[in-house]
């Protein structure tokens, strides 16, 4: 956790300032009612979001900084509901859906809305936020914190927020599904970039779901590049399983300075100096990656790491690279790169991980060109498939040729969107294609592209 930049804490300070002397707290105070509360909540909590979302876009490390700066009295309660939600939901839940270790933060900012002068209006807004937090909490953690309040109404009123149904593991999958809902748009990550070995042991899944979200999303990631650079070349961590899965990740999404490349070469050289079974290990963690929900191996993503290791690991690796340097470098269509995909897949076991991640980031490439190919260019869809046809050959794989054939019917669901003249030429032109290629490479059946190419007639209106 970093600082927060004294920039940010005047600008708090304006704040809090304006809502001291504004007409809305006057009105809120003569009366105590939440309907002249909701007064100072539209007037000022937009502001206080701008300022969040500013520092949580391009300075994220000082985020719980500036959380606890929100928590003064002087901001009478306002955006403590959202800190209390963004507590909540940073925290990482292991496979039964509890947190993997104790949400110190979490329980700060609670301490600090039931301390709050406010407490009778905040806690109208944060019920949920606090029983998805216990939902998630050991009891052994709610009861110490319940504890250790010592105003009798409050105890009670947290008592209250532990909700039975949130026992069983389905409930809370449920709960946590629809609540996250809430705060898709809001960007509320951070992290304390670990040190040691046995941070990086305990904070590897926060960090990890930081760096995805920070990788994936167009943020302003200048103020990491020390931090990210200072992972890399920790000399304590290069030992560690985990260790191996992060950089790979910030080599995948993140832009390194020369810094980091030339740490990224010497980690990746002293990993193989250090492990006789390291491309094992490799393509198992890429593996993982690969078959992740989280995590969507781009082909950018995977040129930029295709760059980073060049020659930096040990032969099978190196092997691997250079091949998708060359796909990267020429587009999969070249004949160059099939030959190189045909020359490599031979020199391994058809099922072996190399294989099986060199099938999964051809995928990655044939559906970002496809998703992206305009309607309009259905001729170069009918060139592509040439070269579908020869991976299809190549790999001999029945899972890939599902995948192929779910973004080429996607794409001809497009199709049929746009070009529905059925007496047109396009729609005919596609219309023959589809049928004949589908049927040979055996991705549909005759009655399924019937059914495919039939007039949905519209059920008439009861009378």
């Amino acid at each position: 956790m970093e600082k927060l930049d004294p920039k940010f804490q005047k600008e708090i300070d304006v704040i809090a300032k304006n809502i001291q002397e504004s007409e809305a707290l006057s009105a809120y105070l003569d009366t105590e009612e939440y309907d002249q509360y909701k007064g100072l909540i539209e007037a000022f909590e937009s502001i206080i979001q701008e300022l969040y979302l500013r520092v949580s876009g391009s300075n994220p490390l000082q985020v719980m900084s500036l959380e606890t700066a929100l928590l003064v009295d002087e901001l009478e309660g306002l955006y403590m509901p959202k800190i209390t939600g963004y507590s909540v939901l940073r925290g990482e839940a292991n496979a039964t859906l509890k947190y993997r270790k104790p949400q110190d933060h979490f329980k700060n900012v609670l301490l600090s809305v039931v301390n709050s002068s406010n407490f009778e209006m905040v806690k109208l807004r944060v019920g949920q936020s606090i029983q998805m937090g216990f939902a998630f909490s050991s009891d052994i953690w709610i009861t110490n914190l319940i504890e250790s309040v010592s105003n009798q109404r409050v105890k009670y009123f947290l008592q209250s927020q532990k909700l039975p149904k949130y026992r069983n593991i389905e409930e809370r999958r449920i709960g946590i599904k629809k609540y996250k809902k809430q705060f898709e748009s809001l960007n509320y990550y951070t992290v304390v970039f670990p040190t040691t070995a046995l941070e990086l042991q305990g904070d590897y899944w926060s960090l990890r779901t930081f760096l995805l979200e920070r990788g994936k999303n167009d943020y302003d990631n200048a103020s990491l590049s020390g931090h990210l650079n200072s992972f890399i070349n920790n000399e304590e961590l290069k030992g560690e399983n985990v260790y191996l899965k992060t950089i790979l990740i910030i080599g995948l999404f993140f832009d390194l300075d020369d810094t980091g490349k030339k740490g990224f070469a010497k980690a990746f050289s002293d990993m193989v100096k250090k492990n006789p079974n390291f491309s094992d290990e490799y393509f198992q963690v890429l593996d993982e990656m690969f078959e992740s929900d989280e995590i969507h191996i781009t082909p950018d993503a995977d040129k930029r790491l295709a760059q980073l290791i060049n020659g930096k690991a040990d032969d099978e690796v190196n092997s691997y690279y250079e091949l998708m340097n060359t796909v990267h470098g020429k587009g999969f269509i070249h004949e160059e790169a099939v030959e190189a995909v045909q020359t490599y897949y031979g020199q391994h076991e058809g099922l072996s991980l190399n294989n099986k991640c060199l099938r999964a980031g051809l995928l990655n490439y044939f559906t970002q060109v496809m998703d992206n190919l305009p309607t309009s260019s259905y001729q170069d869809y009918f060139e592509i498939n040439k070269t579908f046809i020869q991976y299809i050959n190549i790999f001999g794989n029945q899972k890939f040729n599902q995948a192929v054939k779910e973004l080429s019917l996607r794409y001809v669901k497009r199709l049929l969107k746009g070009f529905v003249d059925k007496r047109g030429r396009d729609y005919q032109d596609i219309k023959k294609f589809v049928k004949a290629t589908f049927l040979d490479l055996g991705f549909m059946k005759d009655k399924e592209l019937v059914e495919l190419f039939k007039t949905k007639r519209k059920k008439k209106p009861v009378e």
